[in-house]
């Protein structure tokens, strides 16, 4: 039987919108005009001046047919043009790609490659690395090579002679490109919230990153789905400590438009960064993860200023948070909200709801609740944590393992050029995590263990198959295989353990040989891929010969954490 609503009348052109967080930009230039919008240094930008700068960048592009369709790569850390960027792009229909800046030119050559970016908008410090990536798509091109055009964005900080040989090299500077494009330039919104708006790459237990598209709906949901979850008022104001590459900074970069808030732009994080720009700007929020809240816990007095000013918000993910961390943040005047989530979800879909009850416990007690995972976003319709054989929800026990796993308005459109990892991905409804969680009695999830091949370094990902690829290359090793071992600094590093070929070194020249795996590692792959530990030795195995890495999880564990000192 046909089902029937009460009345018959359509959508119009009065009454149905596609979804955009392009239109929080238009507005928090009509509201609040003169607020500062970002502050970079010495340089300080309001709402209209914004909006204007996106409408010059969308106007520049468009100039070049780069619209929809088109892709535009950005190669930058948390600096006023990466802000803009992830308004300018979309408004002139083309798609964010922005480019982690700690990736080494094959990566990146991947990326640009593979999303076909028709534009590269690159900071002054990095326009070696677009620059090598280029060359490397050239040579693989074999004579059909259509380089992208290069945008290198000046910053008075970074040494003028990058500048000038960027410059000396072809590219445009950001400014010019801008100063191209028209500050009243009529951008229309997508026709379709469906439309993609970026698209982000994940270090994948492949060899190669995915690339995870989003949409424009997500993007208008999930900007105002972290305001609510985390408290934020209208005028806040966000120290960019989270990269802004990292998931688009989590959506917050549209969240803050919406909001009327303030940018405060931090080229490089540092827990002095941190705590000066809390006296200077009054900053009342900020994103980090667990690496980062770890420095800022145990920095020097001499890079402190405490007691806070004011209860600072701080919002942590891309790992799991040690207890202790969160216990001393919160002794130092930090109120800490855990999220869990990853590019799939648009960043953090799952928080850690704080609940009144909990006041009255043990610090650490209420340490230890807040480190789980918690429960869905408002804006994400489904998570639940599933047996790997049944596909059945598991028990809320705590102590069931399953795999986590999401449905709804929060989950990415998919990824690029990929059925097979699609199909994968979402088999039953679900969009699958591939980490390993358990649910308590009162519906929290909490990870007990990140799926099986990722090592989440400072919250950054890295594929222990790519690493073992590289080590594999070394000519003294004859098998391989990495794991994630506890690391005082990062959370977690690679531990690399090596069977070396037959009469290679004994075990009084095993610690130069170590340093010599780390050095050959460098050159293969970016620096916080390298092993910080190299463990010689035959490694255990199936019958059939597989490598049993749960065995050699275990040894990393024996081994104790990396300490400090050692790095």
């Amino acid at each position: 039987m046909e089902m029937r609503d009460i009345d018959n009348l359509p959508k119009n052109a009065a009454n149905y919108t596609a979804l955009t967080p392009l239109w929080f930009l238009e507005r928090a230039a009509t509201v609040h005009p003169a607020r500062k919008a970002v502050v970079h240094g010495s340089r300080t930008f309001t709402w209209l001046q914004t909006y204007q700068r996106c409408r010059r960048l969308a106007s520049a592009l468009s100039n070049l047919s780069v619209g929809f369709g088109s892709t535009v790569a950005v190669i930058a850390p948390n600096v006023p043009a990466a802000y803009e960027a992830h308004f300018g792009i979309p408004m002139s229909g083309a798609v964010i790609n922005p480019v982690n800046i700690r990736l080494n030119a094959s990566t990146v050559a991947f990326l640009l490659g593979h999303s076909q970016s028709a534009v590269v908008i690159v900071d002054q410090e990095f326009f070696t690395l677009a620059e090598d990536s280029l060359k490397i798509m050239k040579e693989k091109s074999q004579g059909n090579f259509k380089p992208p055009l290069l945008v290198v964005v000046a910053d008075e900080s970074c040494d003028p002679k990058t500048l000038r040989y960027a410059l000396g090299q072809g590219a445009i500077e950001y400014e010019k490109f801008l100063e191209s494009g028209d500050p009243e330039f009529s951008w229309k919104p997508p026709q379709d919230e469906w439309q993609s708006i970026a698209l982000n790459y994940t270090s994948g237990t492949t060899a190669s990153p995915k690339g995870v598209v989003l949409h424009h709906r997500g993007a208008y949901l999930m900007s105002l789905s972290n305001p609510l979850i985390w408290g934020m008022n209208e005028g806040a104001i966000y120290l960019w400590t989270l990269p802004m590459f990292h998931c688009n900074g989590w959506c917050f970069t549209w969240a803050l438009a919406a909001l009327c808030g303030t940018n405060i732009c931090l080229r490089q994080v540092t827990a002095e960064g941190v705590y000066s720009a809390i006296a200077k700007y009054g900053v009342t929020h900020f994103c980090a993860a667990p690496v980062v809240l770890n420095s800022i816990v145990n920095a020097p007095s001499e890079d402190t200023i405490l007691p806070l000013p004011h209860v600072v918000h701080v919002m942590t993910a891309g790992a799991a948070p040690p207890s202790a961390v969160l216990f001393a943040m919160s002794q130092k005047g930090f109120r800490v909200t855990h999220t869990y989530g990853l590019s799939e979800t648009y960043g953090p879909s799952t928080v850690c709801a704080w609940k009144p009850e909990w006041d009255s416990l043990p610090p650490e007690t209420q340490a230890r609740l807040n480190a789980r995972q918690g429960v869905r976003y408002i804006g994400l319709e489904g998570l639940d944590v599933i047996s790997s054989q049944t596909g059945e929800p598991v028990a809320a026990d705590g102590k069931t393992i399953g795999e986590i796993v999401m449905h709804g308005n929060l989950v990415m459109k998919g990824y690029l050029k990929n059925p097979k990892a699609n199909e994968e991905t979402f088999a039953n409804g679900w969009f699958h995590s591939g980490d390993l969680g358990v649910k308590h009695p009162d519906g929290y999830i909490e990870i007990k263990d990140r799926s099986k091949d990722i090592i989440i370094s400072g919250g950054e990902n890295i594929s222990s198959v790519e690493v073992e690829n590289s080590l594999y290359l070394h000519p003294a090793v004859l098998e391989a295989s990495v794991v994630a071992r506890a690391d005082e600094r990062w959370g977690e590093s690679p531990c690399a353990f090596v069977t070396l070929k037959p009469g290679v070194a004994d075990k009084s020249k095993e610690q130069e040989l170590s340093e010599e795996i780390m050095q050959f590692c460098r050159s293969k792959m970016p620096a916080y891929w390298v092993p910080k530990s190299v463990v010689f030795g035959p490694l255990p195995k199936t019958a059939t010969g597989k490598i049993q890495k749960h065995i050699l999880r275990g040894k990393a564990k024996e081994l104790g954490p990396v300490k400090l000192s050692k790095l």
